[in-house]
């Protein structure tokens, strides 16, 4: 026997009601009276929160219906410590609504992209990097007018957001928020006349930082270095990162790919069938020796490493990958044909080949890939000008 019926009926249910219909009544309602779309409903958005909380709970309604409303305020902590009704709503809801309170917002995070040589990889290195940011006006302390004169926007209620509550299906609802168009998002307004002369009421002003930029050994190109809270600052928030972006410029002999350095070598023919000795110049201007010895044929585009010698590990700078090194052997454009007998005792004997009798003897020429288009082009123009002298010729009518 339920004794009081002033829960219920706030709800606009039945004593009798199932945990389901006073969800979908707790729902409806406080859809309704939500500060956010009844700014002054407040109170009544309270209520609904605060009767909901006790009928949800089967311990809170057995209170309530043998003992009412008195009885749940007897109750103490265990029955009548209400939560904050927009943190109910917002767990009711999943969270996705706002409260009506201004959030703490956060500012952007700004991106500077640096050039750096292949050299700063290798061996680490510091730049220095000027830019301009936003800081809070010490003139005003970041009020962005005199004291008093800061009055709270009424077309967002100072939460510096516009929202609605927009139903997209049976039960279902969608919270959309966009910056308020009247104060900028900052929730205030301030009168011409009270605005600061220092910051014109934008309670920021521009101040050129330098930061120390590490480069760190191994680093690669597009990697991030992150300096927290260095971005632009704005009032009631938390300022963004500045965020560098390395930009690896081209080397004239290495090419950075991960943890390997490769570059490419030109040989005459002679040192790829004779043998070499090269020397590097590394990163670090130190001169490395590789040898190809006598008896080692290197052939065209051949590759082959040299362990250790390649960029040095991020976070671990004394393990180093590989140099990889291509060879590409540069052939004489001739060879003296009085030589060509000692040469041929030097190498390899000529395969035998077995000519038919009635094999043609053609030219070797030059290679050009535009000749074949040309001729084509020409052939097709020599067969146009046939079809014109083929053609019939027309007969001119004369008139007596």
């Amino acid at each position: 026997m339920v004794k009081e019926t002033a829960y219920y009926d706030l709800l606009g249910v039945k004593p009798n009601a199932t945990p389901e219909e006073l969800k979908k009544a707790y729902r409806k309602l406080a859809l309704k009276y939500h500060p956010d779309k009844n700014p002054h409903e407040g109170e009544k958005f309270k209520a609904i929160s605060q009767v909901y909380e006790v009928l949800s709970d089967p311990d809170k309604r057995a209170i309530y219906d043998e003992g009412g409303d008195a009885a749940i305020k007897k109750g103490g902590a265990d029955t009548g410590d209400f939560r904050n009704p927009m943190d109910f709503f917002e767990k009711f809801f999943g969270g996705g609504f706002a409260s009506g309170r201004r959030r703490e917002r956060r500012g952007k995070d700004v991106v500077h992209q640096m050039s750096v040589q292949l050299e700063e990889l290798y061996n680490g290195a510091t730049r220095k990097l000027a830019l301009q940011k936003n800081v809070i006006c010490d003139k005003c302390e970041g009020r962005g007018g005199r004291k008093g004169a800061i009055e709270k926007c009424m077309q967002c209620n100072g939460a510096g957001l516009e929202s609605r509550i927009q139903q997209i299906g049976p039960g279902l609802v969608q919270h959309i928020e966009q910056v308020c168009r009247k104060c900028a998002g900052t929730g205030e307004m301030i009168s011409e006349k009270d605005r600061c002369k220092q910051c014109n009421g934008r309670k920021t002003v521009r101040e050129r930082k330098v930061l120390e930029v590490h480069i760190e050994k191994g680093m690669r190109d597009s990697q991030k270095i992150v300096f927290s809270g260095e971005g632009d600052h704005e009032p009631d928030s938390q300022p963004g990162d500045i965020i560098i972006l390395l930009d690896e410029k081209e080397h004239q002999t290495f090419v950075h790919a991960g943890t390997d350095l490769m570059m490419k070598m030109p040989i005459q023919l002679v040192e790829a069938l004779c043998g070499f000795s090269r020397v590097i110049k590394t990163l670090d201007d130190r001169d490395l020796v590789i040898t190809s010895p006598p008896g080692e044929v290197i052939k065209h585009e051949m590759t082959k490493c040299v362990m250790d010698e390649g960029m040095p590990l991020y976070k671990n700078p004394l393990e180093k990958g590989r140099l990889i090194i291509q060879f590409e052997v540069i052939f004489p454009e001739s060879i003296p044909v009085s030589i060509i007998p000692a040469l041929e005792q030097c190498l390899p004997p000529r395969p035998e080949v077995t000519i038919p009798i009635d094999a043609e003897q053609v030219t070797l020429s030059e290679y050009d890939p535009k000749q074949r288009r040309d001729q084509h082009h020409h052939r097709m123009a020599y067969e146009e000008d046939d079809r014109y002298e083929e053609g019939p010729r027309v007969q001119q009518c004369s008139s007596s």
